[in-house]
């Protein structure tokens, strides 16, 4: 059995710049679209709206921090299959991150972020030439640890050594999403829609990574640095209007 390429989640991670899927939903002004003008006749449609529409089209619950957590909350990105599918997705919360946040401004970034992943089974690639693994908590890890990476930059590194370095630590990042059981973690106890859960959890000097599964079926992941991970909590989001 032949396995693809895009087998790590079958896309790549939504919120990496480096490294964004092919097929996932803008959150920014798309280049070919001049702003203000229709397309084909259509009144032009708010980056936002598209952003939400991209997250209602899902077939499964998305996951943020629950009700304890009171400051902003924002939506990102969400990652589609080949056929259009959307697979998995992100939502923020507290400060957006920039990757040289910290080390621009000496303020210290205070946020956390949520990646619901589409609970699929071993499943054909959208062009039929070989198949997709199914997804699983490794997925969210994985998700989750270059997530964090995107918004890393490790100091005293010059700007154009970056992209080689961020090539190498998402291929660690995979390595340990595929070792959760390795010493490089350790189990944490959460809540998820109050119920305790437990999550794989690993830190490191970019902030912290975590995974784990919803009763419900998805496989949730989050990173976050500044806020920690032992106080947080999640809840299926009742309304994404709180993220707009």
């Amino acid at each position: 059995m032949e396995t693809t390429s895009s087998s790590r989640v079958g896309t790549q991670p939504a919120d990496i710049p480096a490294a964004a899927p092919p097929q996932t939903e803008p959150t920014e002004q798309d280049p070919q679209e001049t702003p203000g003008q229709p397309q084909d006749g259509a009144a032009p449609v708010p980056a936002a709206r598209r952003t939400v529409d991209g997250y209602l089209s899902a077939d499964f619950p998305w996951y943020g921090l629950d009700g304890a957590f009171t400051g902003r909350r924002w939506l990102m990105q969400v990652g589609t299959g080949a056929d259009g599918t959307v697979e998995h997705g992100s939502t923020g919360h507290g400060d957006e991150p920039s990757a040289r946040g910290e080390l621009a401004t000496g303020e210290k970034e205070r946020f956390a972020v949520v990646i619901t992943v589409a609970s699929n089974p071993l499943r054909r690639s959208g062009d039929g030439t070989g198949t997709l693994e199914a997804t699983s908590v490794s997925s969210a890890a994985w998700l989750a640890g270059s997530g964090l990476l995107s918004y890393s930059w490790p100091g005293q590194m010059d700007h154009s050594l970056r992209s080689d370095w961020l090539d190498q630590q998402t291929e660690a990042a995979w390595e340990l999403a595929d070792d959760l059981d390795g010493e490089d973690w350790s189990t944490l106890s959460l809540p998820v829609d109050g119920e305790p859960t437990p999550f794989h959890y690993r830190e490191s000097e970019f902030g912290w990574v975590l995974a784990g599964s919803t009763p419900g079926g998805v496989h949730l992941g989050a990173y976050g640095r500044g806020m920690s991970a032992y106080g947080i909590g999640f809840s299926v989001i009742g309304d994404l209007a709180a993220y707009e």
